[in-house]
Order: C-alpha cells, then structure tokens, then sequence
C-alpha cells in the first residue's frame, strides 16, 4: 500500500497549495467564540509543513504566520511513517533523525512553538501564546519487538503512541483488516510497558477488536484520537457506541476527524462534524469529546494543481481501499467550511450559536485532551 499520508506531508505546499491568500480568518472581525482566548484548543492529530521543510523554504513565513494565527496550544504530531509493516535499523534512525529535526526547528522558532515533555507544558504553552508540539506515532511499528523501544522513545520524546495504523502489525488489526483481531501477546506486553512509562495508548486506527481489548488492558486512560461515529456512518474507520462507552467508563477521550469518514456519500462539511461532535456527547458525556482533524493545520488553497493532485491521490486512496469505491473523486481531507487556519474558534462559535454551554465547548477544545493527558504523564 502507498503510504498517502508521507504523500500529503511532502506535497503540502506545492500539490496542495498553501499559501497566505488563505490565511483568512474570523479574527478579522469579532471573534466567533470570544472565550477562545482563554480556552486549551488541542489537535488531536494534526501537523505543520514546517516541520518538513528546509530553512531556506519559501513557504516557510507562511507557516509561522499559520502558527500565529491558529489560536492552538497543542497538537499531537506523528514524527514515524504510518502503516509500515516493518522497520529495520536503518527506518528506525530515520524516525529519530527526524524528531531531532523536529526539535531543532522548534529551537529555532522558539517563539511560537514548544515540544511538550509534559503536562505543564501544555500550560505553558496556552499561557505563551506557543503551539505545544506532542511527539507521537500513527502505529507501534517503530518498536520492532523490542517493548523496551517504548522507554527509548519516550526518552526522546515521544508521549502518545498508536498502537496500529490501517493494517496489521504485531501488536494487533488495524480497521481495514477483515479478521477483526484483537490484541496480540505482544500487543498486551506493548501496552503494559505504555502505561508504565507513562506513555498515552492511542486506539484510533484501530479494529474493533483492537479497540475494545485496548481499553480493556490500559490501567490509565486511552485515546481515540481522530476517528468519527460509526453509528452515523458505517465505515471501518470510525469507532462504534459500544466501544465509545467504554472508553468514556475508563476516562477517556476520542477525537472528531476532519475526513470524508464522517459521511458515506458525499463530502462532509463542518454540519457533519458537529453532528458526530453531538452524537459522542450523547454517547459518551461531554467530558470524553474531542477534535482530531488530522490534516495539515494550514488552510489549503484550492487551486487548479491542488483539484489534480487531490483527485489522484482519492483515486489512489480508493485503490487501497482507504475509501470505497463509488465516493466522488473530489473528496477532501479538510472540511470546507472551516478552511481556515482558526477552525476551532470558528467551530468553537457555531457550537454555541446551536446552544451548547461555554464550559462544555471548551472541553471539547481541548480540555478533556488535557485532562488525559494530565492523568496519564502525572
């Protein structure tokens, strides 16, 4: 399988076309949300080209002008390719290589951007106006078999960890795997070590099966990132009732993503999102919501190089089964409607224009991701 997600990473400024003729935002005006500024608004999985970039790119200002104007103080951001069967010694440097060139280029914008070590950090981070950076992987591939990897990561950096990507792995099925297995021996050993050293356990991804065994083995509180309601829409990515409620019992918190997984016809919009958004509260109680966009925190510019890359890339996301076959090819990996580079303060506004209470807004930005983490790192 093409890994797609290196494909969005690589192509986010030319392919994808991020300029600052879409930095709008809502800022320009009356905020959307005034409590914004006061709230932790937490990505759950998301990213910036920056840290994929040289220092002589030319896209570079426009993701510090992103960064600005995002109004986020954290995102989880996956510094290991998602979705490999297997990596050797030589990928394995690769992925530390690349979490010190994540570090480095935090060092060197150090006024807008922090790697968290810890939960004061996510603090400090709101408090400094910074964008809080949590290393994390999209799969446990990066550990081999080898369940001591999990303490040399952390060392690094490292403070969530996903146990499978799509596929399988050793530790247990991804969701697009027909057998549904659950955790493996070494998946239970994995996640014993995780909550040992104080790492999150992140379930999205996952299988059913997967899911529900992973909640089950975690002594502290686990994650699902970035997934939808399957109870809306039927498809392998999205997590269902039962599994929601078990993981709202345990203490903790799923994520809404941002892909077309939250329909099964056409391209989502930010009405989708808030249905899945209010389907979880109903579900799982306010206080285990979240946002998980995983996409690029930049707005995307719909330009005519965009449209042609895109449709090639859902063309080839269909191929591998990513998406099912008779979706448009003119599905996108960001809701259009909050294409901005502030879309939690602008969902944040439509939230309680539709009545929800301040307090309960705020958790679902990021506070409830907070607490988990909290809970988790000590």
């Amino acid at each position: 399988m093409t890994n797609r997600r290196e494909f969005v990473a690589t192509a986010a400024l030319a392919a994808f076309g991020i300029g600052a003729g879409m930095m709008r935002s809502a800022r320009a005006a009356a905020s959307p949300w005034p409590p914004f500024r006061d709230a932790i608004a937490i990505d759950g999985e998301g990213g910036f080209g920056l840290f994929y970039m040289e220092d002589d790119d030319p896209g570079v200002p426009n993701e510090l002008a992103v960064a600005r104007a995002c109004g986020l103080t954290s995102v989880l951001f996956s510094v290991a390719p998602s979705g490999r069967f297997w990596m050797d010694d030589a990928a394995v440097q690769k992925v530390k290589d690349f979490i010190a060139k994540c570090k480095a280029k935090a060092a060197a914008h150090e006024d807008l951007f922090l790697i968290v070590d810890n939960a004061n950090d996510v603090i400090r981070a709101h408090r400094e106006h910074r964008v809080g950076m949590i290393l994390r992987f999209q799969g446990a591939e990066p550990l081999g078999e080898d369940s001591d990897r999990v303490k040399v990561f952390r060392e690094l950096g490292v403070r969530v960890i996903q146990l499978t990507h799509n596929r399988r792995n050793l530790i247990g099925d991804g969701c697009l795997e027909p057998g549904n297995a659950g955790l493996s021996n070494f998946g239970h050993e994995v996640v014993e070590r995780l909550n040992a050293e104080k790492v999150v356990v992140d379930l999205a991804h996952g299988s059913p099966r997967t899911i529900a065994e992973g909640i089950a083995a975690s002594k502290a509180p686990v994650l699902i990132s970035h997934t939808g309601c399957r109870a809306l829409s039927d498809l392998p990515r999205n997590t269902g009732d039962a599994e929601l409620r078990a993981m709202a019992e345990r203490g903790g918190v799923a994520g809404v993503i941002f892909w077309p997984y939250l329909r099964t016809d056409t391209q989502p919009m930010a009405i989708d999102v808030i249905r899945h958004l209010e389907h979880m509260i109903d579900v799982c109680g306010e206080d285990h919501v979240g946002i998980g966009t995983d996409g690029q925190v930049a707005p995307t510019e719909r330009t005519a190089e965009f449209e042609k890359s895109n449709r090639e890339m859902i063309k080839g996301m269909t191929e591998d089964g990513v998406f099912a076959k008779g979706r448009p090819q003119d599905l996108y990996m960001f809701i259009p409607d909050l294409n901005v580079a502030n879309r939690f303060e602008v969902l944040a506004g439509m939230l309680s224009k539709r009545g929800h209470s301040d307090a309960r807004i705020a958790k679902i930005l990021g506070g409830n991701f907070a607490r988990v983490l909290r809970e988790v790192w000590g």
